[in-house]
């Protein structure tokens, strides 16, 4: 379950080339505050990922809501 959200936010991915050739700049619609900036757009892509794969697991650990993309929903379950 976990892969396939990782997978389906990885689809709402928006990248930009940011000006005066300063890199790339991607987010993901729908998930605030995972972001990454990177030389290529190639690059982008994996920061932005590691980058959602740390906010998924701080936000599951932590008990915090994660939004349903594409029908998949993912909540955390405090074990004792």
């Amino acid at each position: 379950m976990l892969t396939e959200y990782l997978n389906a936010a990885m689809r709402h991915a928006e990248y930009e080339e940011l000006p005066e050739g300063e890199g790339w700049y991607g987010h993901i619609v729908g998930v605030q505050g995972v972001y990454a900036r990177a030389s290529t757009p190639e690059d982008a892509a994996q920061e932005l990922r590691s980058a959602l794969e740390d906010w998924l697991l701080f936000g599951l650990v932590n008990g915090l809501p994660i939004p349903a993309l594409d029908g998949i929903e993912l909540k955390a379950t405090r074990v004792a």
